[in-house]
């Protein structure tokens, strides 16, 4: 069986001499994922394969974690890795509560109203405060903003890849 990869980070740029990257989080738990000792992978167009990493440091800096992986000390070694992809393997995934999804399983998920009119599939999920707004990309028209809470959100099917929704007036 083929392990399996889900993206918790984009590589932005370099950061100093010494082998440091920005990373941009796409995760939920960038804590847990970019800690001391994680194993991770790089994975960019460019390469011919992933490459396996471990956290030797993490410093958060504004928006972005500045990783140093203990396989790279010099900012020649890192370069190369620009615009690429920081994964995590799927044995590392821990179990949620319930209630509370992986990115990965969102993404991709039909929204379809309580009247069972279909407004689209889930493209991006943002977090630009108190709550997750997950990006519905609809057939025609721009996307939908649909705010991750409990007046709004009514069911979710990862299985099925399906989301209920309330459709609040002023979403559209």
């Amino acid at each position: 069986m083929q392990e399996t990869f889900y993206t918790v980070g984009k590589i932005v740029n370099t950061h100093g001499l010494r082998g440091h990257l920005k990373i941009w989080p796409t995760t939920d738990f960038p804590e847990e994922r970019f800690s001391q000792g994680s194993e991770l992978v790089i994975e960019h167009e460019k390469l011919d394969a992933r490459i396996p990493v471990t956290v030797e440091s993490v410093k958060l800096h504004k928006k972005t974690y500045l990783i140093k992986f203990e396989q790279f000390d010099d900012i020649n070694e890192v370069e190369r890795f620009k615009g690429g992809l920081l994964k995590v393997s799927s044995k590392y995934l821990s179990e949620l509560p319930p209630g509370e999804y992986y990115y990965h399983e969102i993404i991709g998920c039909e929204v379809i109203t309580e009247d069972g009119e279909v407004l689209g599939v889930i493209s991006e999920i943002l977090a630009p405060g108190a709550n997750d707004v997950w990006v519905v990309q609809r057939e025609k028209g721009k996307p939908v903003l649909i705010p991750y809470i409990d007046e709004v959100v009514k069911e979710v099917d990862v299985q099925n890849k399906r989301v209920k929704i309330h459709l609040m007036e002023g979403l559209i």
